[in-house]
């Protein structure tokens, strides 16, 4: 149900959705709230010494654990050196460890330890509160066209991926 306290100062999309002006318009919503969804997430992780690519490695860890380190690659879209130095770091942090696949032993698996299960879960705490209190204003049809825009933006061959995130 959207809060009732919210005035949204969003204009109805027209039915001329697709000239430059609301293209753009949407696209600058898209930066405007990445912005501020990561602002209080930044500080957090500062606390810690981390940042958003530490944090982006924790939580799909947590989303799979056991999870390889190239299914990661995949998921994330960085090089395997950078990669390498966020999975190197978070190791000596004692918030992640290794062990080889089971059913390829040359592959890594990675599974976050106590420590970094804490960490994930409190800046998660803050995420979700944030994308709940913008849910609860938008409401439920708003959230369903946000989700199908943002799947809309996705590589056609990445979708399944992203669709079975969290599964068992």
């Amino acid at each position: 149900m959207p809060n009732d306290n919210f005035l949204s100062q969003v204009p109805g999309a027209s039915a001329l959705f697709l000239r430059e002006a609301e293209v753009r318009r949407g696209i600058e919503y898209l930066f405007f709230a990445h912005g501020s969804l990561w602002r209080a997430v930044d500080a957090r992780l500062a606390e810690q010494g981390l940042g958003r690519a530490h944090y982006r490695a924790l939580y799909f860890i947590a989303r799979q654990p056991g999870l390889t380190i190239s299914d990661l690659l995949a998921l994330l879209g960085i090089t395997k050196q950078s990669l390498g130095r966020v999975i190197k770091d978070l190791e000596a942090r004692a918030m992640l460890a290794t062990r080889p696949g089971n059913r390829d032993r040359r592959q890594k698996e990675l599974r976050l330890t106590e420590e970094g299960r804490a960490i994930e879960a409190a800046v998660f705490a803050l995420m979700r509160d944030a994308m709940s209190r913008a849910y609860t204003q938008a409401g439920q049809a708003a959230v369903t066209g946000f989700w199908q825009v943002s799947e809309a933006l996705l590589p056609p061959r990445e979708r399944g991926r992203v669709a079975k995130l969290g599964e068992a």
